[in-house]
C-alpha cells in the first residue's frame, strides 16, 4: 500500500514538473518524496498579481485515500493573512483538504490530486478575495463594497513586499530599507528573513522578476493614486489579531527596493560571463558540454538553409552567445535584424539562460529592459532555448496574460482594431530602426 503511495505521488510530481504551466512549480527531495514544496503564482488581474507564493504539502502514508496537509509559508513568518482562507499561521482553509466544511461533493477523494489541490488554493486568490470569507458573498452595503475596495488595496502592496521582493533580498543577499511590522519594533523581535525561502524556487523568482518587472511597477503607481504614504491598512471584519494583515503602505520605498533587486539580477547575469571564463579555464564539464551544443546547434541551422538566424559564440566564452534574428519576410518583422545576447549560467540548467534583446523591440514578449519571454520545451537542451526564443518573437497566439511583459504593448496588441494598428506601427518603427 505505502509503494502504491509513493508510486502515485511520483506521478503526480512528474506530470506536473513535464507541464509548461506558468503558475504552478513543484519542488520536492527524491529522498522524500512526501514532502513538497509548491509555488503558485498570484493570476493576473488580481491584488495577488505575479507574486510568489510558497507551500509545504506533506503526504500521509495514506494517501490517496486521504489529503496531504498543506501549508502557507508566504505568511510573513506567521504574521500576515493573506486571504480569508489562507491563515497568518499557515492554515489553508478548502473542504477539498477537510479543513472547511463544504457541501456535499465538495470534500476529498481519490480521484484528486495534487494539481487540483493547487488549481483550488490559486481559485482562491481572486479579484475580490474578501467575498471568500463566509456570509460576505452576499454583501451589497455601501461599507462592505468600501471594506472590499481597502482589502484588495492591501494584498495588493502586500504581495510585491512579502511574496516578491522580500524572498528576492534574501536570496541576493540585499540589506534593504524595509517597512518593518510594528508588532515586531515593539516586541524587538529578530526576523529571519531566509527562514520560509526555498532555494530551488530562486531562479524561477529572479527570471519572472524580469519579466514582470514593469507589470510590479504599474501597479505601484497605480497605488500611489488611490492611497497616502504611511496610511495605514484597514482591518476587516475577519480579521483578528494575530490572524490579520496590518500595516501600512509605503509604494515609494516598494519602488526604490524594486530597483534594487532588478540591478542585483542583472549584475549577477552579467557576472555569469566572469565564472564561465573561469570554468572553461578550470576545464569544467559544462564548459565542453555547452561548447558542444552551440556547435550541434550551428550545424543543424546550416544544413536547414535557415537563413533567419546567426549564431556564435562571444569572445570564445561559450556563457555568453549572440543570437542574431533576420525578421522573416511577409511579417511585421520583416526586414528587421536583432541582436540577442543569451546569457548561460555555469550551474546551468539549474539556473536557466536569460535572453536579453539588444535592438530597442516594441513587443509584448519583450519586457522594457530587453529581457525575453520564452518558455522551451526542454530546459536543458539549448536548441530548444534557441527555438523557443525565435517562436517567442514570431508568435501570434491566443491571449495569455502571464506572458504578456510589456504593458503597454500587450494594452495596444490585444486592445481594439485601433489599438491593433497602433500597435504594428509601433512594431514597425522598431524594426525599422534595428536595421539602421
Amino acid at each position: 500500500m505505502a509503494n502504491q503511495s509513493i508510486l502515485r505521488i511520483s506521478r503526480e510530481i512528474k506530470q506536473l514538473q513535464s507541464n509548461i504551466d506558468l503558475s504552478l512549480a513543484i519542488a520536492c527531495d527524491d529522498e522524500d518524496l512526501r514532502n513538497v514544496r509548491a509555488l503558485i503564482m498570484g493570476p493576473p488581474d488580481t491584488p495577488y498579481q505575479f507574486g510568489f507564493f510558497e507551500f509545504s504539502i506533506i503526504f500521509g502514508t495514506d494517501y490517496p485515500a486521504g489529503p496531504p496537509v498543506v501549508r502557507a509559508l508566504t505568511t510573513n513568518h506567521g504574521q500576515c493573512r493573506f486571504n480569508p482562507n489562507i491563515y497568518s499561521c499557515g492554515k489553508v482553509c478548502l473542504s477539498i483538504l477537510g479543513t472547511w466544511r463544504g457541501d456535499r461533493g465538495e470534500e476529498w477523494s481519490s480521484a484528486q490530486g495534487l494539481e487540483s489541490i493547487l488549481i483550488s488554493i490559486q481559485s482562491l486568490m481572486s479579484s475580490n478575495p474578501y467575498e471568500n470569507e463566509p456570509g460576505y458573498e452576499l454583501a451589497e452595503s455601501d461599507g462592505d463594497k468600501k471594506d472590499m475596495k481597502a482589502y484588495a488595496a492591501k494584498i495588493r502592496h502586500e504581495s510585491i513586499r512579502i511574496s516578491v521582493i522580500e524572498p528576492l533580498e534574501c536570496i541576493l543577499g540585499i540589506k534593504a530599507n524595509s517597512t518593518i511590522n510594528p508588532t515586531d519594533e515593539e516586541e524587538g523581535k529578530d526576523v529571519d528573513k531566509g527562514a520560509d525561502i526555498t532555494d530551488a524556487f530562486a531562479d524561477l523568482r529572479k527570471r519572472r522578476f524580469l519579466w514582470y518587472f514593469d507589470c510590479y511597477m504599474q501597479s505601484i503607481a497605480q497605488g500611489e493614486c488611490e492611497v497616502t504614504r504611511k496610511r495605514r491598512f484597514t482591518r476587516m471584519p475577519f480579521e483578528n489579531p494575530g490572524n490579520s494583515m496590518d500595516g501600512h503602505f509605503d509604494y515609494p520605498n516598494l519602488r526604490n527596493r524594486l530597483n534594487q533587486v532588478k540591478d542585483a539580477i542583472i549584475a549577477e547575469t552579467m557576472g555569469w560571463t566572469i565564472r564561465g571564463k573561469a570554468a572553461q579555464e578550470q576545464e569544467a564539464g559544462i564548459s565542453e558540454n555547452l561548447r558542444r551544443q552551440y556547435e550541434q546547434i550551428v550545424e543543424k541551422y546550416k544544413n536547414h538553409k535557415n537563413f533567419t538566424v546567426d549564431l556564435h559564440i562571444v569572445d570564445g566564452n561559450p556563457f555568453l552567445w549572440q543570437l542574431t534574428y533576420f525578421g522573416r519576410p511577409m511579417t511585421h518583422l520583416d526586414g528587421g535584424i536583432f541582436n540577442i545576447k543569451i546569457y548561460l549560467s555555469p550551474d546551468f540548467p539549474e539556473d536557466q539562460p536569460r535572453v536579453f534583446v539588444g535592438s530597442p523591440l516594441f513587443h509584448y514578449r519583450v519586457a522594457k529592459c530587453g529581457i525575453l519571454c520564452y518558455f522551451p520545451a526542454r530546459t536543458d537542451d539549448m536548441r530548444c532555448h534557441v527555438d523557443a526564443i525565435v517562436a517567442a518573437l514570431e508568435e501570434e497566439s491566443p491571449y495569455d496574460p502571464r506572458t504578456n511583459v510589456h504593458p503597454e504593448a500587450t494594452r495596444m496588441f490585444w486592445g481594439s482594431p485601433d489599438d491593433r494598428k497602433r500597435y504594428n506601427r509601433e512594431l514597425r518603427r522598431s524594426v525599422e530602426r534595428s536595421a539602421e
